[in-house]
């Protein structure tokens, strides 16, 4: 790779598209009713779910507001790690577990760190 080359990843729409039925899901919002919050359609928004079709930069932040989830998390699944791709399946996975907890209080989120961390610890053997 030369100097100035970039490693960049280009959006995946289907799995933008999952991201944010698995959000309106979990907080247990219908299609009809997130189109009328966005002001759009709700064949627009299916085919923003089922990856047919992008969203302009005004959609995708009246998105982040009304689904409370991050542009990076809507575009890219919020991924720290930029460069090799992951596994599509554990990709999918992680998506369909962080998806219901935005929907989750501070308090309800505190719970689920404890579990997840005795959870990990228990089959893992991680020590802190």
């Amino acid at each position: 790779m030369k100097k100035g080359d970039l490693n960049l990843k280009e959006i995946d729409l289907k799995r933008m598209g999952r991201r944010i039925r698995n959000q309106r899901e979990a907080i247990h919002m219908t299609r009809a009713q997130l189109a009328a919050k966005l002001g759009v359609s709700g064949k627009f928004v299916a085919d923003i779910e089922y990856g047919d079709k992008g969203v302009s930069i005004q959609t995708l932040y009246r998105l982040t507001q009304i689904l409370n989830l991050s542009a990076d998390y809507i575009l890219a699944g919020d991924k720290s790690v930029v460069g090799d791709a992951a596994d599509p399946e554990i990709e999918r996975i992680k998506e369909n577990i962080m998806g219901p907890l935005s929907a989750c209080s501070l308090e309800q989120l505190k719970c689920m760190e404890q579990i997840s961390r005795y959870y990990v610890e228990g089959i893992v053997g991680v020590e802190e």
